[in-house]
C-alpha cells in the first residue's frame, strides 16, 4: 500500500533522475529547448504521479502495481547512474566498443546496485507501515540489519551486470557498422545500453520480488495509510 510520503520520495527520485539525465545529455552533447524544465520540474512531478498511478492500479487489479510504481521511481534513478558513469568512463578513456566496453560499463552498473539496494531495501519493497522515523522497530531492517539482504541482492545485481554486459558488448560489436556509423559510436553505446536495460529490469524485478524481498515484499497492497 502507499502512503502519501511515497509521492513526495517518487518526486525526489525524478529530480535526481533529471539533475543526472543533463549530464548525460551534456556528454552526448544533445540539447533542446525547455530541458532544464523538463528535468528538474516535469520529471519530478511525472514520477510522482507514476507512483500515484501504481497505486490507483494496484487499488483496482493487482496489488503488485503499488510496488512496481515505487520500483520503476527508484529504478530510473539507478539507470540515470548508471548512464551517467557510463558515460564518464567512456569520455575518459575512450572506448565505446568491443569486449573491454563490459569493463567500462562495470563501475556505474555496481554503483547504481548499491543505490537500488539501499532504495528497494527502504522503500520499494519495504513493508508499508506507519513509522515515525528509519529507526523505528518496527521497520523489518532494523531487526535484522540494513545490509542482511545484500548477499542475495548482488547475487541477483551480478547476474543483472552479465545479462548487462554481454547485450552491450554483442550490440556494439557485432551491429552492422553502416547504423553504428550513422547514430554516432558514444549514441549507440548508449542505444546498446538501453536496450540492455530493459532485459535487466524485467531480470532485476522479479530476482527482487520473489528472492531477495519476497518475505517482505508481500506487503504491498492497493489503498492509503
Amino acid at each position: 500500500m502507499i502512503i502519501k510520503k511515497d509521492y513526495l520520495i517518487g518526486a525526489v527520485a525524478g529530480f535526481f533522475t533529471g539533475a543526472l539525465a543533463l549530464v548525460i545529455l551534456s556528454f552526448l552533447k544533445i540539447s533542446f529547448p525547455y530541458q532544464y524544465i523538463i528535468a528538474l520540474v516535469f520529471i519530478p512531478i511525472l514520477w510522482a504521479a507514476g507512483v500515484w498511478f501504481g497505486d490507483f492500479l494496484g487499488a483496482r487489479a493487482k496489488p503488485f502495481f503499488s510496488q512496481f510504481g515505487r520500483y520503476a521511481a527508484a529504478g530510473f534513478l539507478s539507470t540515470a547512474i548508471d548512464f551517467s558513469v557510463l558515460n564518464f568512463t567512456s569520455y575518459i578513456t575512450g572506448v565505446t566498443a568491443g569486449v573491454i566496453v563490459g569493463w567500462v560499463n562495470a563501475p556505474g552498473f555496481l554503483i547504481a546496485v548499491i543505490n537500488g539496494y539501499l532504495w528497494n531495501k527502504l522503500w520499494v519493497f519495504a513493508p508499508q507501515t506507519r513509522f515515525r522515523s528509519l529507526t523505528d522497530p518496527n521497520l523489518v531492517w532494523v531487526k535484522t540489519g540494513l545490509f542482511a539482504d545484500f548477499p542475495k541482492f548482488l547475487a541477483v545485481g551480478i547476474g543483472g551486470l552479465i545479462i548487462n554486459s554481454v547485450l552491450i558488448i554483442a550490440l556494439t560489436t557485432y551491429a552492422p557498422v553502416s547504423i553504428i556509423s550513422a547514430v554516432g559510436p558514444s549514441k549507440w553505446l548508449n542505444v546498446a545500453k538501453f536496450i540492455a536495460n530493459i532485459a535487466v529490469i524485467i531480470w532485476n524485478f522479479l530476482g527482487f520480488k520473489f528472492f531477495v524481498f519476497s518475505a517482505k515484499g508481500g506487503s504491498a497492497s492497493g489503498g492509503k495509510k
